[in-house]
C-alpha cells in the first residue's frame, strides 16, 4: 500500500540490542481452563483488512470497562459490547485496537498475569468481543503496555504463583527487572529474561484468541531518571545511555514482532507512538526513524499526531508529512485525538482554542491525512470520546461525529492528487 495515493476523501488515538540479546523462542503452553478460539473462528481473508482497504481503527482503553464489565454479568456485558462495536462498525470503523494488558493485569484468561481490577466475573470478556467483533466483520488488534506494570499495594497483594509476584519477593530483582517509579513498577526492558516473559504473553494471546493483530502505544521508558536501569548499564558495555535504552526497546520490538510472525504470518504487529518525534527517541528511548526505515520492527507505525492545524510547535498538516516523508518500510497510520473536541489544547500556544468551538477539526484532519500520499489509514482516539462524550461537548460531537462517518462511508479510488487543511 506504500505511496498509495486517493482521489476521493477516503473513509475515514491514543536495530537489536548490543549488549544484551534476547534468548530463543520458546513455546508457552495454553493454559487448561482457557476456551480457545481457534484460527478458523477469526476473519476469513475477504472479510480481514485487505490490501487496498485503509485501516479505519479506534481505541477502545480500559478505562471503560469500569462501565462495561465490572460487576456485570455476562448478558449485559455482551450486549454492552455488541452496541458498542454496531456503533463503531455504523461510524465506518474496520478496526478495533482493544485494551487487554494496560497494568502488567489481564482482560482475558491468563496464566502468566493477574486480572485486571474490572474483571469480576467469570466469563472471558476478550473472547466475547472478539466473537461480537467478527460477527461486524471487524478485526481485532490486542492492545497491550509492555513495560508498565502494578503498585506496591497490588503486587503485595498478588497471587505468588506468578512469575512478577516472584520478582517482586526477590530482593536481586525488585529495583532490576522491576522498578518503583513514582509509586509504580515497571518492567525493565535491559534484562533478556524481561524481554522474554513479555513475548511470553504475546504467544498466550495469539495461541488462545483468534485476532488480526497485536498492538503497542506509546508506554516505553518511563522516565528519563539514570537510576532507573543503573545497574543493567553499569554491567553492559556500552557508553551511551540514551542509545543503550533505544537499543533495548528495539530488541525488544523485534522479538514481539517476530514472536507474532512465528506464530502466524499474516497477524499484524503495529506500534502506535508520540507524534513528537523528539519525545519519542531521547524521552521514551523509542526509535521510530529506525522502525520507519528498516525490516523486522512492525508492519503498522501508528503515530499520535494529537495536535491542531494551529498548533504552534508541531502543526498537523506538518507533522503528517514529516512522518510520512519518514516511513518507508511499515504501513503508516494516521492517529487522530478526537477526546480533544470541545476542550482549550493548552500545549498548542496560540492554536489553543482551536478545538474549542470547531466539530470540523477532526474531520478535515481525517481528510488530509488520507490524502496524503505514503498514508494507509487513521486510528481515532478514543471510542468514549465519540460516543459517550461529557455532557458540554455533547453536541459539538454529535456533529464532529456525523462528519467523520461520511468520510469514513467513502469509497477508496486508486488516485489522487492529495488534498490541502
Amino acid at each position: 500500500m506504500k505511496k498509495l495515493c486517493i482521489l476521493s476523501i477516503i473513509c475515514i488515538f491514543l536495530c537489536g540490542c548490543g549488549q544484551i540479546q534476547p534468548p530463543a523462542q520458546k513455546t508457552l503452553p495454553p493454559p487448561q481452563e482457557i476456551v480457545q478460539l481457534h484460527p478458523e473462528d477469526s476473519l476469513s481473508d475477504s472479510e480481514n483488512q485487505s490490501e487496498n482497504q485503509p485501516m479505519k481503527a479506534i481505541w477502545i482503553p480500559m478505562l471503560i470497562y469500569s462501565e462495561w464489565l465490572n460487576n456485570q454479568p455476562e448478558n449485559t456485558f455482551r450486549n454492552t459490547v455488541r452496541n458498542a462495536f454496531q456503533q463503531c462498525a455504523d461510524l465506518g470503523i474496520n478496526t478495533l485496537f482493544l485494551h487487554v494488558r494496560s497494568y502488567a493485569d489481564a482482560y482475558y484468561f491468563s496464566e502468566l498475569f493477574p486480572r485486571g481490577n474490572f474483571f469480576t466475573e467469570d466469563y472471558d470478556p476478550f473472547a466475547i468481543m472478539i466473537e461480537e467483533a467478527h460477527a461486524l466483520n471487524l478485526n481485532v488488534h490486542a492492545w497491550i503496555n509492555p513495560l508498565r506494570a502494578q503498585t506496591e499495594e497490588e503486587f503485595s497483594a498478588m497471587d505468588s504463583r506468578y512469575l512478577l509476584r516472584k520478582w517482586f519477593d526477590d530482593p536481586d530483582k525488585n529495583g532490576t527487572y522491576l522498578v518503583n517509579v513514582d509509586g509504580r513498577y515497571y518492567l525493565n526492558p535491559a534484562y533478556a529474561e524481561v524481554q522474554q516473559f513479555i513475548a511470553d504473553g504475546i504467544t498466550e494471546i495469539l495461541t488462545n484468541y483468534s485476532v488480526e493483530g497485536i498492538h503497542l502505544d506509546d508506554y516505553f521508558y518511563p522516565t528519563t531518571d539514570p537510576n532507573f536501569d543503573e545497574q543493567a548499564f553499569s554491567e553492559s558495555s556500552a557508553d551511551n545511555l540514551a542509545q543503550w535504552r533505544r537499543n533495548n526497546i528495539s530488541s525488544l520490538m523485534q522479538l514481539l514482532y517476530q514472536t507474532t510472525k512465528n506464530y502466524k504470518q499474516d497477524i499484524s504487529f503495529s506500534i502506535s507512538p508520540q507524534g513528537n518525534i523528539d519525545i519519542d527517541e531521547n524521552e521514551l528511548y523509542a526509535d521510530v526513524q529506525l522502525w520507519a526505515s528498516s525490516e523486522g520492527y512492525c508492519d503498522f507505525l501508528i503515530p499520535q499526531i494529537y495536535y491542531g492545524f494551529e498548533n504552534d510547535s508541531l502543526p498537523f498538516k506538518q507533522t503528517v508529512e514529516l512522518w510520512a516523508e519518514m516511513v518507508t518500510v511499515p504501513e503508516l497510520v494516521i492517529g487522530l485525538g478526537t477526546y480533544k473536541t470541545g476542550f482549550p489544547d493548552q500545549w498548542a500556544g496560540s492554536g489553543k482554542n482551536e478545538f474549542l468551538q470547531d466539530s470540523s477539526v477532526i474531520p478535515r484532519e481525517l481528510q488530509f491525512a488520507l490524502t496524503t500520499e505514503n498514508v494507509s489509514g487513521v486510528a481515532l482516539y478514543s471510542y468514549s470520546s465519540l460516543f459517550t462524550p461529557e455532557k458540554q461537548v455533547a453536541e459539538l460531537v454529535t456533529e464532529e461525529r456525523k462528519q467523520i462517518a461520511e468520510l469514513l462511508q467513502k469509497n477508496s479510488t486508486p488516485e489522487c492528487s492529495g488534498a490541502e487543511s
